[in-house]
């Protein structure tokens, strides 16, 4: 009996072990292959290649190399999670990441005209180890060299490409947030990735942009576009003369124009093409070659790369993905653009700061549509240009719908002794909903220290205007009731009837926008539409000056 129960001790303990065996094994099958994700496949303590490096080689290339304390801590973390296997080497070559890597760099050199990122050190051993692979991979220090001189490359080039130049964009008067990107993730991905290509980490408008930015650097190799002079005159279509020649050039280069015209006449082929130049450019489009349009078309083509390049830096501080519902004010451009699941549905004219009062560069989130509301008069205005007024006759504020309000009670303006008072002000002016009120209608908030909203206005001729600099800082807007409904579609019973129901009263209604809708206001003066159109604005805040001293050192 005691035999029996050994015999079946002994057989329940073989089953039990090949059960935990077929588990393991089964579950090793089943487990997921997961290529390009940082905290698996690479990190695994799977040997990828035989090529390990020794951590005291970093510390010797770090002091040989002048690296800097930023890529050193990156690469000593890079390595040290994929337990120092080499990254850019195979079993027995180099591999299509580091060639791909290496055509990314020296595009961005070309691209840019940047000589910091050139390393011949790289050049000269990459051209080793593609002509004669055998040969190089017994050179185990030039094999270590070279891939920690990738790596270091990867790091700068990814700094200066996808980060920027600019490390504090606040000190440029941008408040939009940036998000860190992760390079070390970005690397892992890339060396993985078995020789495809590596998604930069950047606005979809900054790789539009770059592709125009090529398209600029080919002409200017080819001589760019003829200066040209039309004095006082204006040309428009049947006109002759040989400066149109010149147009005709320009124009074909630069796409407005589609085929070739050396007629030097002014056909209605180049008045449209002169419309097309004139709409990319924020020109009224007459098409007609008056003094703005040749004025437009005699930026060299240095200008306008430069003037790529500086919004293409900017571009890097955006974020990489925006939200798919949002609205985007751009202020050189004075156009708000309504996106809608992820496209544009309509935009319309604004007007924005004049230079004196700008309007500042920021993302809020509109919370708040207010229906026949009082106008506030910031400090500055009321110091500055109501004040004075209220002190040569306290009539002014009832003139213009106006009134004296102290905490939640309205006084009389003549209780009040207007000329004792200088900067600060203890009484807060409003203006009441009406006709004249200067926010118009509708004001829409989106809370921010800058005191900046979006609103409609009485002056509705200003909209007509190319360069619409008008406002104290915030934004008027052509199309306030189109806007309001937008942004209350997801609110069915705030239709266009119980609007207009509100408006016709005069009595102030405060609606809270949910979900809130992302708005950005931004600043470029170059950029790609969504036609695919290359635009260009004006300088309107001298931010494109300032911001190329910093990065052409000028």
């Amino acid at each position: 009996m005691k035999k029996n129960r050994l015999y079946i001790a002994l057989g329940a303990g073989v089953v039990a072990i090949i059960a935990v065996v077929l588990y393991f094994q089964f579950r090793q099958k089943q487990q997921p292959q997961v290529a390009f994700a940082p905290d698996s496949s690479v990190y695994s303590k799977q040997n990828y290649t035989n090529f390990i490096l020794d951590s005291a080689a970093l510390v010797s290339f770090y002091r040989t190399h002048l690296i800097s304390d930023s890529t050193q801590k990156n690469i000593t973390e890079f390595y040290k999670r994929r337990a120092y296997q080499y990254a850019w080497f195979s079993e027995n070559s180099l591999t299509n990441a580091a060639i791909n890597f290496n055509g990314q760099r020296e595009a961005y050199i070309n691209d840019f005209a940047d000589s910091s990122l050139y390393n011949a050190e790289i050049d000269l051993l990459l051209s080793e180890a593609q002509n004669r692979p055998a040969e190089f991979l017994k050179n185990s220090l030039n094999v270590q060299k070279l891939e920690l001189l990738l790596t270091a490359a990867f790091f700068n080039y990814t700094d200066k490409a996808f980060t920027g130049t600019i490390k504090n964009p606040l000190d440029l008067e941008w408040f939009i947030p940036r998000k860190k990107k992760n390079y070390q993730a970005l690397l892992d991905t890339l060396v993985s990735a078995k020789g495809n290509p590596m998604r930069e980490p950047v606005n979809r408008y900054y790789t539009l942009l770059k592709d125009q930015l090529r398209r600029f650097r080919s002409i200017e190799k080819q001589g760019g576009w003829p200066s040209i002079d039309i004095g006082k005159k204006t040309f428009g279509e049947g006109d002759t003369g040989s400066v149109l020649l010149d147009v005709q050039k320009t124009l074909l280069v630069l796409g407005d124009l589609k085929a070739v015209d050396t007629t030097g006449i002014f056909t209605d082929s180049l008045t449209t093409a002169v419309k097309r130049f004139q709409h990319r450019m924020g020109l009224k489009e007459s098409g007609k070659l008056d003094a703005a349009t040749a004025t437009e078309l005699n930026r060299p083509v240095s200008f306008r790369i430069r003037q790529i390049m500086v919004n293409m830096e900017r571009l890097r501080w955006a974020p990489t993905e925006m939200e798919p519902n949002m609205l985007l004010v751009n202020i050189p451009e004075f156009k708000l653009h309504v996106f809608d699941q992820g496209k544009q549905l309509w935009m319309c004219n604004v007007v924005v700061g004049k230079e004196a009062t700008k309007t500042s560069i920021f993302k809020g989130n509109l919370s708040y549509v207010v229906l026949n509301p009082y106008w506030v008069v910031p400090n500055n205005i009321l110091r500055n240009e109501i004040l004075p007024r209220l002190k040569q006759n306290p009539g002014y504020l009832a003139r213009n719908n106006m009134e004296v309000v102290s905490g939640n009670k309205v006084i009389d303006p003549y209780s009040v002794r207007w000329s004792s008072y200088s900067s600060h002000i203890p009484y807060t002016i409003r203006q009441k909903p009406g006709k004249s009120n200067s926010l118009g209608k509708v004001k829409f908030l989106f809370p921010n220290s800058y005191s900046i909203y979006l609103h409609d206005t009485p002056s509705k001729g200003l909209f007509g205007e190319s360069r619409r600099a008008f406002s104290h800082g915030c934004i008027r807007v052509a199309e306030p009731e189109r806007l309001a409904l937008h942004v209350l579609k997801d609110t069915p019973s705030w239709n266009l009837e119980k609007l207009e129901s509100v408006w016709a009263t005069q009595s102030e209604k405060w609606i809270t926008v949910r979900p809130s809708i992302p708005v950005y206001i931004v600043y470029f003066t170059a950029w790609v539409d969504q036609t695919g159109q290359l635009n260009f604005r004006n300088d309107l805040y001298g931010l494109d000056k300032t911001l190329a001293k910093e990065i052409f050192g000028e």
